[in-house]
């Protein structure tokens, strides 16, 4: 490939993972910037379909990698004519779809762009011949679609006219047919693999999810704990503050009867004072 042709695949590919809505502007802009055939071919870049804007995000996103491995498990598995290995990959390849399909849309979405039904439509069948086609997962890797990829549609020139830059030769084809048994051998081992990864990322993020619960659990057990040393702090100085009222009770409680004698005391010694006045009187 020569520089020009790089050069153009390069801008091409950031150009292209723009929003549909930027993509004239910025695309005039990287060609008044670039000199001589480089700017005119990138001048003459399409505006790619939200379709392929969002298949182009995906890829960028790196979600591709896995649908491509599986692409190759299917057809050693129909060279091999495994029909049990056929109809386990056929229903992991229709989850994988759907699934990178609900994160191309979920990446359009944090970009701006939610897809509408039929957007996310094409999308999803991009993905699926992506899957199935070498060529085309070739062709959808780029990063560089400016149209969705139907395999019902696929004819000659098609995939081309869908990829802006240079049109990639085909993902190479698994290699030649080895003893069965020991193919067979081979890609048991490949999913045991695949499966004690899947096993490792699961036990990772339970065990990420564990420590967070853990420390939710140590930060509210302080704070329970900050909040019951301030609640017996309250309650001792609660405590003093009542045997304190309960001394000064005694002390007006005392008050009291010494002021109710002292009334008696002086009730009695002014009947006394009465009496006599009164007797006095009388002689």
């Amino acid at each position: 490939m020569s520089d020009d042709a790089a050069r153009l695949d390069e801008v091409a590919a950031e150009l292209l993972a723009l929003p549909p809505a930027h993509f004239t502007a910025a695309r005039n802009e990287r060609a008044a910037a670039e000199s001589g055939a480089v700017g005119r071919r990138i001048a003459k870049l399409r505006k790619p379909t939200v379709a392929a804007w969002a298949v182009n995000l995906l890829v960028r996103d790196g979600q591709l990698g896995e649908a491509v491995e599986l692409s190759r498990a299917l057809h050693e598995a129909q060279d091999d004519l495994d029909a049990a290995e056929l109809s386990r990959l056929g229903r992991q390849r229709r989850q994988l779809v759907a699934a990178l399909a609900r994160r191309a849309g979920e990446l359009a979405a944090e970009a701006g762009t939610p897809l509408s039904v039929s957007v996310a439509d094409a999308v999803q069948k991009t993905i699926n011949a992506a899957v199935v086609d070498a060529s085309v997962a070739a062709a959808v890797l780029t990063g560089r679609l400016v149209a969705p990829i139907d395999l019902a549609d696929l004819g000659g020139g098609e995939l081309a006219a869908a990829v802006a830059g240079s049109v990639p030769e085909a993902v190479p084809a698994p290699a030649p047919r080895d003893d069965l048994a020991a193919r067979r051998e081979r890609k048991a081992a490949e999913r045991a693999e695949r499966e004690a990864e899947r096993a490792h990322a699961a036990a990772e993020r339970e065990q990420t999810a564990a420590e967070r619960r853990r420390v939710s659990a140590q930060e509210r057990t302080d704070r329970l704990r900050e909040r019951a040393d301030g609640l017996r702090a309250d309650l001792e100085r609660a405590e003093a503050e009542a045997d304190a009222a309960a001394h000064e009770l005694d002390e007006r409680e005392k008050e009291k009867a010494d002021a109710a004698a002292a009334v008696a005391s002086s009730l009695r010694t002014l009947e006394k004072a009465r009496a006599a006045r009164e007797e006095g009187e009388r002689g």
